[in-house]
């Protein structure tokens, strides 16, 4: 395979040693102490069956037999977790006609940062990653199961499911996915209709009915955001079934895959030979594998925490200068909005993640050897179809759709979606897959700001008439827990398109729907921890070249007095006063912006 891949890959293994020893060391233990319900008290027992039918009784108390633990996101407010309502009921009734239980370990917090965007609300989005994975350990503390099934696909649902899922690292664990909602209205006409309305050219009537015409069934939203970036990365590491993550709620193909997964994880449980762990399936391998996929897919740029964070959890060291090595390497062959005007059911139908998975083991770029839950990695570039009521596998193609995923010696940009930047102001992220050649530098006066509220005021005031870089800060995780600053994307591709050279530099997010708008993302260290962005001020001419990653203000802050706005009103209501803890305990994003110290 690809040298640099693979020195990337014993990099973080070498670095790694101590933390992967201590993580299995602690797995071990938990599957020898657990391996059995036989180790429960006949109290405890009681207490597990207490609710079940005699049936499914009988099957639990035979310690013979798999009990499968289901953590669920069900939510019928969110539009891709309202499916999983009857995913339980589906998986037990498949298991028990295999002598099998399953029961709903718990269910774990689905808030939708679609909703919260520009709210209160949207403050306890990125925490909710970590308390979705101490909900999911509470759920798996019982104890009384051999494998586990994830059912959740949404932004900081299915990595915090995953987070608490490798601390019972020793249960086979599978993600079950939803699928995406049907194409609704064209990505550029929404786009459109979002920057005349922040123009003022249309109202708040045309701009609900458009965004109603855009999110208006089941399934996760149809651009390629966080949530999409999930399904597709968390395929490519093998921790769902091949060719599963974006066949639509209503294929009857996705009710026979869930079906699947859960005869599959029964299969490979502590009670049978084939027994495949968790902690086993997400090695450096499997996570260099995920990272691949993210930067060849042109993805969320939220994955740059996510992935830091998983692959703590998991005992590995991932830091930003791997996923910038990566970067350097792998090719983007991927085009789907907010990269270009496609939408993941395009993408489904030009191939989908077998045939990304297909041209990336072509060009050298995959861990072939890693270990997947289901089969071999080989498995993964395999398309599944439903013959007379049975999942069939066949080869992957090439890219049906070049405009999409790239042909065989061909890609969009020779380098990935994501990269590093760094100077005098921090290290951050960009997204560059989307963003055009001409507007990856500039050097321009600064305009600061403590929110995206205020950037909206200034734009109605008329207060941008020259280059600018504007810069918002102290939204970072331990100021006011990172939110996205999606309300600024109209308005900065407004000022775009009035010819103005725009940069935004933040220490805030704005995930899978960064674009066309130059941004840096995450930067470090915030200004809430005495980053050098607390020290800037309106004039400060910032020089930012994302081609060679590069970021700098052209003025001495040496002798500057630091300025940290009193949150404290701000943090109050909608919840926020509950997660102070978390502001004060969180790592910066490049540690992965977690609570947790592994």
């Amino acid at each position: 395979m690809n040298n640099i891949i693979e020195q990337i890959s014993r990099n973080i293994a070498g670095r790694s040693q101590e933390t992967r020893r201590r993580y299995l060391n602690k797995i071990d233990a938990q599957a020898v102490k657990w391996k059995r319900r036989a180790h429960l008290s006949c109290g405890n027992l009681a207490h597990t069956v207490a609710a079940c039918s005699a049936m499914q009784k009988k099957s639990i108390l035979d310690f013979t037999r798999v009990n499968v633990g289901i953590i669920t996101a069900y939510s019928d407010m969110l539009s891709a977790h309202q499916p999983y309502a009857f995913y339980p009921d589906l998986i037990k009734r498949a298991l028990a006609q295999l002598g099998h239980s399953a029961q709903v370990a718990g269910g774990v917090p689905a808030m939708c940062d679609g909703i919260t965007q520009g709210q209160d609300g949207m403050s306890l989005s990125l925490f909710s990653r970590d308390l979705i994975a101490q909900a999911t350990a509470v759920s798996l503390s019982h104890n009384t199961f051999d494998a586990s099934l994830l059912l959740g696909v949404c932004d900081k649902i299915a990595p915090g499911q995953l987070i608490g899922a490798l601390s019972f690292g020793h249960l086979p664990t599978a993600f079950v996915p939803s699928g995406p909602m049907p194409t609704g209205i064209s990505n550029n006409y929404k786009v459109k209709i979002r920057q005349q309305y922040a123009a003022g050219e249309v109202g708040k009537d045309a701009l609900l009915h458009m965004e109603c015409d855009a999110y208006h069934a089941l399934g996760t939203c149809t651009f390629f955001g966080t949530a999409n970036t999930n399904q597709l990365v968390f395929e490519a590491m093998g921790l769902m079934l091949p060719g599963s993550a974006f066949v639509p709620p209503a294929d009857p193909l996705r009710e026979a895959l869930t079906i699947k997964i859960a005869e599959h994880i029964a299969a490979i449980s502590h009670n049978n030979a084939q027994y495949r762990s968790l902690s086993s399936v997400l090695d450096e391998k499997s996570l260099v594998n995920g990272l691949v996929a993210l930067l060849a897919s042109g993805g969320s740029t939220n994955h740059s925490i996510h992935m830091v964070a998983v692959a703590a959890a998991a005992g590995y060291i991932l830091n930003w200068d791997d996923i910038d090595a990566l970067s350097q390497v792998v090719p983007l062959l991927v085009k789907m909005y907010p990269n270009g005007p496609a939408d993941i059911n395009e993408f489904q139908r030009a191939g989908g993640v077998p045939t990304l998975m297909k041209a990336l083991a072509e060009r050298d770029l995959l861990h072939l050897d890693a270990t997947p839950v289901f089969g071999s990695l080989s498995d993964y570039m395999k398309v599944p179809r439903l013959d007379d009521g049975q999942i069939t596998y066949h080869p992957a193609t090439d890219s049906m759709n070049s405009d999409v995923i790239a042909l065989p010696g061909e890609h969009f940009s020779a380098h990935g979606g994501l990269k590093v930047v760094g100077g005098n102001l921090g290290r951050g992220i960009i997204k560059v897959s989307a963003v055009a050649p001409e507007c990856r530098f500039i050097e321009a006066p600064a305009r600061v700001f403590e929110s995206q509220h205020d950037v909206e005021s200034a734009y109605h005031a008329n207060e941008f008439t020259q280059d600018v870089v504007i810069v918002v800060r102290h939204n970072g995780p331990a100021a006011n827990g990172m939110p996205e600053l999606h309300k600024l994307m109209p308005i900065l591709g407004n000022l775009m398109k009035d010819g103005l050279k725009v940069f935004l530099v933040t220490d805030g997010r704005l995930s899978g729907a960064s674009g066309k708008v130059p941004a840096v993302l995450h930067l470090c260290p915030e200004a809430k921890k005495d980053g050098p962005l607390c020290r800037l001020v309106d004039g400060d001419i910032i020089r930012i070249d994302a081609d060679s990653g590069q970021i700098d203000v052209l003025a001495d802050l040496t002798d500057r007095v630091a300025y940290h706005p009193d949150w404290t009103a701000e943090q109050v209501g909608s919840g926020q006063e509950l997660f102070s803890v978390f502001r004060q305990a969180v790592s910066n994003a490049e540690q992965g912006a977690t609570i947790f110290r592994f």
